[in-house]
């Protein structure tokens, strides 16, 4: 399926990634919501934080909710919508999670059912969305220090791994972390640990590197989703939290439906990557739009 639904992404897109890069938030959003781009967000919004996306039925919300507590590193919570309502004003002022993401993964009974690139048909009156928090956005950092990345450089999905590191249950939801990995030059590892440390709300510092095998990756060649990024000389694969973990957590709760952004294709919102509080408030919002007019 995933293969096919990367097809369509290709074939069916209007704006290429290298359009996008001069984007704002907001204008990446609405080429998102107009069907003009549906590949990944990597390098995309301008110093803006990136999240991850989980909508699920009102039921399992509170448990959820106690799960991404329990697990800040994979699961930093950025954003929650009230019960029925698809916008998200405290991340952007226009942020409409049915449409604003380039492409979904719905699973029903914890199985990947079908890839959508909207979900507007499927949204209802018990959904509550939320927003976790996104390695992309530390990215930015990295590579202003001239820490080079091999997924953003030739345009494809950082690769991401199932670990041998258990979560913290709550409720039904529970299971093993879920890594992402980026290729360093050895002698600048301490500078991209203490980079991404910055960034609590998009996983901070990395958890491991080096040896794949020591958190239960068979081979670093063959990830569970995303692109393999080959290791360079020199470089050691270092291993970030990745909000991919929820999709796992939900896979085993066998929810009757759950909705997930695909691995990569994120929603990029209002708010800046170096915010200590990710709150957009009604003054926020103001001066964004007096800055766009």
């Amino acid at each position: 399926m995933d293969r096919l639904f990367r097809s369509m992404e290709a074939s069916e897109l209007k704006y290429s990634f290298n359009d996008l890069m001069s984007l704002d938030a907001g204008e990446i959003r609405g080429q998102i919501r107009s069907g003009a781009y549906r590949s990944h967000t990597a390098g995309l919004g301008r110093s803006k934080l990136q999240a991850n996306l989980a909508i699920l039925p009102k039921p399992f919300a509170l448990d959820f909710m106690r799960y991404c507590q329990r697990n800040p590193k994979p699961c930093p919570l950025v954003g929650v919508s009230d019960t029925g309502n698809p916008a998200m004003s405290t991340l952007g002022r226009d942020i409409d999670v049915r449409t604003d993401v380039p492409a979904y993964y719905v699973y029903k009974n914890g199985a990947l059912a079908e890839s959508r690139f909207d979900i507007t048909d499927l949204w209802n009156d018990d959904f509550v969305a939320f927003a976790l928090g996104c390695s992309f956005t530390f990215e930015r950092a990295l590579m202003a220090a001239g820490i080079s990345l091999w997924h953003i450089d030739n345009n494809r999905t950082v690769p991401m791994y199932r670990s041998n590191i258990d979560t913290i249950a709550a409720g039904p939801f529970k299971g093993p972390m879920v890594v992402s990995m980026r290729a360093i030059d050895r002698d600048r590892l301490s500078q991209a640990a203490e980079i991404s440390k910055r960034f609590p709300m998009a996983h901070g510092s990395p958890l491991h590197w080096g040896d794949p095998g020591e958190i239960g990756i068979g081979d670093i060649d063959l990830p569970d989703w995303g692109d393999a990024s080959p290791i360079g000389e020199g470089q050691v694969p270092v291993f970030w939290a990745c909000g991919v973990t929820p999709q796992v957590a939900i896979e085993q709760a066998l929810l009757p439906i759950c909705i997930t952004h695909k691995p990569g294709h994120m929603l990029i919102t209002d708010i800046d990557d170096d915010a200590e509080v990710p709150v957009l408030r009604s003054t926020d919002a103001q001066i964004q739009t007096q800055k766009g007019d």
